[in-house]
């Protein structure tokens, strides 16, 4: 691969029960150029052997398939049951999983969540028997198909849905109702801050249909959005393919994509044994899109404002860009600073917020007037006017002095949180983080010389 060409984005697609990687070929074929889909026969399916009846062996399938690509940025996208594990190997990435790296979002369609699926018994039991003796028949396919659908689908796909159904191992159909489903892993999923999207159609159930998701993965994904297409059921690459295809084409484009990445070779480092779980949770999070909905913890929405301008004059960045006010805001919520402050300042959390009131209308500035403002404060000639009123109770105005120290820590704050990002370490061809994995020896470097390079490690991504 040209390492000046950008790699597409990679979709990871996995297929509901009872389909297959061929439910998908309507979705790909929407989505055109934009991304290179890898659609997955999830085990027991599609033609593919099963393997134990557990979620964790299926969750094993389709993170070997992710780790042998090793993309530098992907989403994964599950229908049904295909989102249980899609949800699992996101926690997994963000926990820093080995061979795992480079996830920008989650896709759900109708997902089957993390816990426990909200089944009616009478309706588990019905399908459990179908494939007591066998592979589904036709009759058991037909009624499995229109109660799933909101209107009757085109011939051919109509037909390929029934042959996916019939050619389904029956370990695998069983195993998925009598076991998988009833899996609960909330607790080793958790809450996933990142990028995602849930599409339900609005004549599925209530169980993985609107007010399901609601009611599960709306509360897993709290960046979520909700995405309704009308008049479709539970079979939604099928039913809406082109409107599925739009639904993911507009989140990378607005949500998930909105962030630089790491080139492949780096990603590729990040994801190897070189590098520990600790360090490769912390980069795989670095990494994500900054949520631009996102309610300050700290600051009030005007002080971020002012301090997403004065960010853009003291770290410049091209598109797309890193959000280091957003950033730096979550770092005051979180107490996770460089650990030190100058005696002179109050808590960090204090200050920031009374010197970005003093900057107040810093945002409406244009470019020259704000280096020039930034100017005078880093000289020390901003002292403020004696009969300026207190903007914070009980906080008094900084000096001249103060403000000329809180900006030198701005400063370190905004730069240490650009350089700490993946990408800002490829382009400067910083691989420090890459110093030994999690093994009883860590590999570590044996060349230390200027300009020495290992044979293992990714060249500079950028212009120095």
């Amino acid at each position: 691969m040209n390492p000046a060409i950008p790699e597409l984005p990679v979709v990871f697609l996995c297929h509901a029960l009872g389909g297959s990687a061929r439910a998908w070929g309507g979705v790909i074929e929407a989505l055109g150029d934009t991304f290179e889909c890898i659609a997955i026969d999830l085990p027991g399916f599609g033609g593919t052997p099963p393997v134990a009846p557990d979620v964790a062996a299926t969750v094993a399938h389709v993170e070997g398939i992710v780790q042998t690509r090793g993309a530098a940025r992907w989403l994964l996208v599950g229908h049904s049951m295909g989102g249980k594990i899609a949800s699992i190997i996101a926690a997994r990435t963000l926990a820093g999983g080995p061979g795992l790296y480079g996830l920008a979002g989650v896709v759900l369609l109708a997902g089957s969540p993390p816990s426990p699926e909200p089944m009616a018994e009478a309706v588990r039991t019905k399908m459990i028997r179908w494939a007591a003796k066998g592979p589904l028949d036709a009759a058991a396919a037909r009624e499995f198909i229109d109660a799933n659908i909101g209107s009757p689908l085109p011939a051919a796909l109509d037909r390929l849905a029934v042959d996916d159904l019939q050619r389904c191992a029956p370990k695998a159909w069983r195993a998925w109702l009598e076991h998988g489903s009833r899996e609960d892993w909330s607790a080793r999923v958790g809450m996933l801050d990142l990028p995602a999207l849930i599409v339900a159609g609005s004549e599925d159930g209530d169980a993985l249909g609107v007010k399901g998701q609601r009611a599960t993965n709306a509360l897993v994904y709290p960046r979520a959005q909700l995405r309704v297409l009308e008049g479709a059921g539970h079979l939604l690459p099928l039913e809406q393919p082109a409107a599925v295809a739009d639904a993911i084409r507009g989140f990378w484009l607005d949500k998930a994509g909105r962030a630089p990445a790491a080139p492949l070779a780096h990603a590729r480092t990040i994801a190897s044994d070189r590098v520990a779980q600790r360090m490769r949770a912390a980069l795989a999070r670095r990494g994500l899109a900054d949520d631009p909905d996102r309610v300050p913890a700290v600051l009030t929405q005007a002080q971020l404002s002012t301090l997403r301008a004065l960010a853009a004059r003291v770290v410049p960045q091209t598109e797309p860009t890193i959000d280091l006010a957003a950033r730096l805001d979550a770092q005051l919520a979180d107490g996770t600073g460089d650990g030190w402050r100058f005696a002179e300042l109050p808590s960090d959390a204090v200050a920031y917020a009374q010197a970005l009131e003093q900057l107040d209308g810093f945002a409406d500035l244009a470019a020259d007037q704000q280096d020039s403002r930034l100017g005078e404060i880093a000289a020390g000639r901003t002292a403020p006017a004696a009969d300026e009123p207190l903007r914070l109770a009980d906080t008094p105005p900084l000096s001249a002095a103060q403000m000329q120290l809180w900006f030198q820590d701005a400063c370190s704050d905004l730069v240490r949180l650009w350089l700490a990002h993946p990408a800002t370490m490829a382009r400067i061809g910083f691989d420090g983080y890459a110093n030994g994995g999690d093994g009883p020896r860590l590999q570590g470097y044996t060349l230390l010389a200027a300009d020495a390079r290992e044979p293992w490690e990714p060249l500079q991504a950028g212009p120095r």
